[in-house]
Order: structure tokens, then sequence, then C-alpha cells
């Protein structure tokens, strides 16, 4: 599948579902930068909060390329489809989200230490032009279940086989997601420069594994559960060269 270019962004994406994009990469002269919340906000005021960083850096609202959320605890289909409707209505405001059409990549996940009692911004991630000739990319979060499917709970590869073969298959469908849509975007594993691993089971059977994929990025493993019930493995990756807290 090609991109498609999101100019008023300064971004391309792989046009994935309703509710967010599976990737995005900056365009020639633009590069990505991802700026995390030193302590996460509730979604009302992170969409302010980046509002009011957009127009003090001087870049669109349409720059908001990618974001990483986290939910108190994993929804239901049912209660998914409600959260992402309000999401995604102020990315309509904002004019990004055009005719249907979602670019931004985000990850969703459920902290199982911690969590806030509402959806929160963990981090967020904008283009800015750049004279320097950069490479910049993000990779959406994805979990062991197609995407674009009626529903998540006749597609999780492996529902409910926690083994150590079963987790396995599951690590392995999401490393493979990840290394397409790195693809598409025109990058792969050597390019990382972070990978993050989600979930709330034992992975060290797989951490080499995981670990060779990434590279010199290593991985960070967030002890976390996927955004909806039984899907239990979630990945995203990205290279970015400049991060920060706010």
């Amino acid at each position: 599948m090609a991109t498609r270019d999101f100019a008023d962004g300064g971004y391309r994406f792989i046009e994935g579902v309703s509710q967010y994009s599976a990737g995005v990469a900056a365009l020639d002269g633009y590069e990505i930068a991802r700026l995390r919340f030193e302590t996460p906000v509730p979604l009302a005021e992170g969409f302010a909060r980046i509002e009011a960083r957009l127009a003090g850096a001087g870049r669109p609202l349409t720059a908001f390329c990618a974001c990483e959320l986290r939910s108190p605890e994993p929804f239901t289909e049912d209660g998914f489809r409600v959260f992402n409707t309000r999401y995604v209505e102020t990315l309509e405001r904002w004019g990004i989200v055009r005719d249907g059409v979602n670019p931004v990549a985000r990850s969703n996940v459920c902290p199982e230490v911690g969590a806030a009692g509402e959806p929160v911004f963990h981090a967020f991630s904008y283009t800015r032009p750049t004279p320097e000739l950069t490479r910049s990319f993000v990779v959406a979060g994805s979990g062991e279940v197609p995407e674009g499917q009626a529903n998540y709970r006749d597609h999780i590869v492996r529902r409910g086989d926690l083994g150590v073969e079963g987790l396995g298959e599951k690590v392995r469908f999401v490393l493979a997601t990840m290394a397409a849509r790195m693809a598409e975007l025109g990058f792969g594993w050597a390019d990382t420069t972070a990978t993050q691993v989600y979930t709330v089971h034992d992975v060290h059977p797989f951490a080499a594994e995981i670990a060779g994929r990434a590279g010199g990025a290593g991985m960070t493993w967030h002890y976390a559960r996927p955004p909806v019930v039984d899907i239990d493995y979630e990945m995203d990756c990205r290279r970015i060269p400049l991060e920060g807290v706010i």
C-alpha cells in the first residue's frame, strides 16, 4: 500500500482505520519532534496544551501527526468505539480528519500500575520545518489482531492462549506488523530510535528476538495492556531525532 501525503501537516501516512493511521513519516523539508508530558493530562486539557504548543512553535494544528494515550483499563469493543468517536471529533475540528480519513498515528494502552481514572495524553508528535536532510517516522501501536475487521475478538491471534507457544505467535505477528508498516514508510528496524512493548505477560522468552530486531535502539517494556479486552501484546516504534519533556 502506498502512503498518502498530508501536505498541510508536512507528513505522509499509511491509511488505517477511522481512529488512527498505521504510521506517519515526515515529508522532505520537515522532521518529527516528540514531546512527552511529565505528568499525563486528561484529553481535553491535553488537546488544549498541544494547540497552544503548536501555536507557540508557529505550526498549524495540522502539524499534529501522532500521539500516545493512556487509558484506565481495556475497553469493550463498544466502549472503544465510543471513545474513538470522542477523540476524532477534535481532529475533525482541527481540519486533520477529512472525509473520514485520519492521518494521525496513535498508541493507546492501559497501565497496569498507577493508571489515571480517565484517558490521558502521555506524549504527542508534530512536524516542523528543517533545512537538514533528516528522516523521521512513527509507526502506530498494534496488537495481535489485523486492523479493519468487523470486530477484534474473532480475529485475535491465539486468543486467550498465554502459554509460551501462544504468546510467541502473538509476539511474532506484531513484529511482522511493525516491519511491514516500516517498510511501507521506507524504513526498517535499523532505522528505529525507539521500540516500545506493551504487555503484562512474560516476554522474557522472546526478549532476545524482540531486542534483536530493535537493534541499537533496544526495547522499552511498558507494564501495560493493549486498549481492547482480550488483546495481550502491543508494540510501536519510531525514528525521531529530537524528543523532550514538558
